[in-house]
């Protein structure tokens, strides 16, 4: 039997919603849990869109008395290396949120590119098994509907592994219950699903029907 998604082990900020740990992100959640262990004062997050890196990061603030920048690609990179000096001399940890590391992400600027290849990394990977099933049942219940065993477990073994794609089947799934006012089951989601392209109806590798 899969791992069930758990709670993050170490208390959220209340004003948000929990964050599922399963081995896909337990190297990343414990990095920043321990952030007294970092050789330096800053660490860099990265994964993908959607795959809670953002709210992890919040988390670790909100616990820490640390603080973040999100999206740093988007950041000026001068003002990224004084935050990185900033966080060393003040002694006050700083997580940079990203993407992907250097160089995936092009920084021109040497001395940014130096400090961040010092730092610590960690990285959220592709859902796993038991990450599909836990969003899947999470964000359904978040939005306040049904959705049964079978159907996580139909659902988890046909979709793509990547957050957006959970994502967005729940959205559609939601949007096709509300507008035709129907239950979620397995028969609604292999018509919305195929008629969107996302599902075939036949499982992923590695899964059985």
């Amino acid at each position: 039997m899969s791992q069930i998604a758990l709670p993050l082990g170490w208390p959220a900020d209340p004003r948000d919603d929990g964050f599922l740990v399963t081995p896909s992100n337990a190297r990343a959640a414990h990095g920043l849990e321990h952030w007294g262990a970092w050789p330096v004062m800053t660490a860099l997050l990265t994964g993908p869109r959607k795959s809670g890196r953002s709210l992890l990061a919040r988390i670790f603030a909100a616990k820490s008395g640390g603080s973040v920048v999100d999206d740093a690609e988007r950041h000026d990179e001068a003002e990224l290396f004084h935050a990185w000096n900033d966080a060393q001399a003040q002694r006050r940890p700083l997580v940079i949120v990203a993407e992907a590391m250097p160089p995936a992400w092009e920084v021109a600027l040497p001395d940014l590119r130096s400090r961040l290849a010092a730092s610590p990394h960690f990285s959220i990977e592709a859902p796993d098994d038991a990450l599909m099933r836990g969003l899947l049942a999470h964000l359904f219940a978040r939005r306040g509907l049904d959705a049964r065993p079978d159907l996580i477990e139909w659902l988890a073994t046909r979709t793509e592994r990547s957050h957006l794609a959970i994502l967005r089947v729940v959205d559609l799934l939601e949007q096709d219950v509300v507008e035709r006012r129907k239950r979620l089951s397995i028969p609604l989601a292999r018509h919305v699903l195929a008629e969107a392209g996302i599902v075939t109806g036949s499982p992923s590798v590695g899964s059985s029907d």
